[in-house]
């Protein structure tokens, strides 16, 4: 299991001190959520009352107040995705495994784009992007031993298709809440055994979806 590197704890802070902190992750929270990871840190500043000196203070980086917002979240991911790895069915597991990341990315759009792009200085989500692309590649490999997925796809194929859908999850659910499980159904229903016919085509390579995350404006997620 990928863990989030340990940290030094830090001494306790005074109450004025952890009150403004409390404010700012509550602040970049609702920001991130409405607007996306990269939303301008002066406007969460601003939404949390305080000056921008004390933002930076508190946290002197963008991937550190990523990290204070979205590290009980991204922590449950890898929980959720070591239940799957436990689980018999195969299929089963991979299925909700997905369902439960596009349920979280579709709650939140800052989280949306944390799952599909880089950002500096935030270990827990460097562990997510390693633990992601592992989970689903051996839940991938089981439900293929199984007759179950069909024989001729690669993780990236999958996590490609997946990003694709992701983009959407966040606007879906505003529309229709829980409308989006009918297009995650449709996308993995062509993953089935099942399904399985000639592709047209080699499936792109890591380096290659690497490249097309790039060309639609971010940097990729690391493997």
């Amino acid at each position: 299991m990928v863990r989030p590197k340990s940290e030094k704890k830090s001494p306790p802070l005074r109450r004025d001190a952890a009150r403004n902190r409390d404010l700012l992750v509550a602040a970049a929270r609702a920001l991130f959520a409405e607007q996306g990871i990269n939303v301008p840190l002066d406007e969460i500043a601003k939404r949390a009352g305080v000056g921008n000196a004390t933002l930076y203070r508190r946290f002197p980086t963008r991937g550190d107040l990523v990290e204070a917002v979205f590290h009980d979240d991204l922590t449950e991911v890898i929980a959720s995705g070591e239940r799957a790895l436990a689980a018999e069915d195969a299929w089963g597991a991979l299925t909700t495994y997905l369902e439960g990341v596009c349920a979280l990315l579709a709650r939140d759009r800052g989280i949306g784009d944390l799952m599909t792009t880089g950002i500096e200085g935030a270990p827990t989500l460097d562990a997510i992007h390693v633990h992601n692309h592992a989970t689903q590649s051996e839940l991938m490999r089981r439900a293929a031993a199984a007759g179950q997925l069909r024989t001729d796809v690669v993780p990236e194929d999958l996590l490609f298709a997946l990003s694709a859908l992701g983009g959407s999850l966040y606007a879906i659910e505003r529309v229709r809440p829980g409308s989006w499980r009918r297009h995650l159904a449709l996308l993995l229903d062509g993953f089935r055994a099942t399904a399985q016919h000639p592709l047209p085509g080699p499936a792109l390579t890591a380096d290659e979806t690497k490249g097309v995350y790039r060309e639609l404006g971010g940097e990729p997620p690391q493997p």
